[in-house]
């Protein structure tokens, strides 16, 4: 008799870059347990990011800063996971009190020790690269578990991360291009700031940030691809809290052809199937990029590459530039490397089915 199908439960408590990371290991679990999974973080980006993934069923996320008492979110998975006794638990979380926080709630949930792995006790581990971690992790098998009963999937998974654009997410997306007059021309992404770029309304000090360049180096980034392209829109992208970067920065490139763009997750992953290309810090925009396909200049600081190079599930190119050994911060990179590497990239393919990375 075939073993029942089960719905696997990923827990990581992780931002917006380490969620669409998770959809390799996501990939090989749905795989392998012939059900999707149900996906447990904090805060609302990852159910922005598996709304309309082929390997989510359900998505939960609890709110980051507040106690579980006061957390309505935090009642409502523990009764899913009361309801779910049968399912493999997979913990991808490696922050201390992160996953305290992940053990008080699979203790309350009664779910069984023997059902459940943890990313950090396992020799995966070890593995330098994240996707690496997490594919080496989508092998093992809990301990409750048969391991020939879900045994590795044949053909293999896309080892690899991946999304999906929704219908409607293309749909609003196009409508917001044509209202900008933007619908027929090629557009190339610019993603400038990071998590830690601001602090209220001003910039964070370079000491504070390894992954700031000045916006006057971006300007001049941003003149030499207008010279390169100047029938392109090069559009800046970031959350809400950068408005002021992009603004700072598109009046110093003083170019119509730059617009500053406030972008949700849905948005965002739309224009990535259309741009012609991206240039990103190292941050989860690169990661959503490299995932959709999208060619890709990745600008690296104080994190090395080895770990954190975003990955492309159908081989688009993806250069990285900087990090450690040889670099410590942004700064160290000067606009001629990376106007030379983006001018290197090869022009974006048509879409392609996946192929099994691993």
């Amino acid at each position: 008799m075939p073993a029942p199908a089960l719905h696997p439960i990923v827990l990581w408590f992780g931002r917006v870059g380490d969620m669409i990371l998770l959809s390799a290991l996501l990939g090989i679990l749905h795989r392998r347990y012939g059900a999707r999974c149900h996906v447990i973080g904090a805060g609302p980006w990852p159910a922005q990011i598996y709304a309309s993934h082929p390997d989510v069923e359900r998505v939960d996320c609890l709110r980051r800063y507040t106690a579980p008492l006061f957390d309505p979110n935090w009642w409502r998975v523990l009764g899913a996971l009361r309801a779910h006794g049968a399912a493999p638990v997979y913990v991808c979380e490696f922050d201390p009190r992160k996953l305290a926080r992940i053990r008080r709630l699979l203790l309350l949930s009664g779910i069984a020790p023997g059902r459940c792995l943890y990313i950090t006790r396992e020799a995966c581990w070890g593995e330098r690269h994240w996707v690496d971690r997490l594919v080496s992790f989508g092998r093992l098998t809990p301990a409750a578990f048969d391991p020939a009963a879900y045994p590795w999937p044949s053909p293999a998974p896309v080892c690899a991360p991946h999304l999906e654009v929704s219908a409607a997410a293309r749909a609003e997306c196009g409508a917001w291009l044509a209202a900008q007059g933007l619908s027929e021309v090629p557009l190339i992404l610019v993603q400038p700031g990071n998590r830690r770029s601001m602090r209220g309304r001003r910039l964070r000090p370079e000491a504070d940030d390894d992954k700031a360049w000045p916006p006057e180096r971006w300007a001049q980034l941003l003149r030499r691809l207008h010279e390169r392209m100047p029938a392109a829109r090069l559009l800046l992208c970031g959350a809400p809290r950068e408005t002021l970067l992009l603004g700072w920065i598109a009046a110093a490139a003083q170019l119509p052809e730059v617009l500053a763009c406030e972008l949700p997750l849905s948005r965002l992953f739309a224009l990535c199937e259309r741009a012609h290309s991206m240039i990103s810090v190292d941050t989860g925009p690169a990661h959503a990029a490299a995932a959709l396909g999208l060619p890709l200049i990745v600008l690296f600081g104080g994190q090395p590459q080895a770990e954190w190079a975003p990955r492309s599930p159908g081989g688009s190119p993806v250069i990285c530039l900087g990090g450690p050994p040889q670099y410590r911060r942004l700064t160290d990179l000067s606009v001629q490397q990376v106007f030379e590497a983006w001018s290197a990239l090869p022009p974006r393919a048509r879409p392609v089915p996946l192929a099994a990375a691993c």
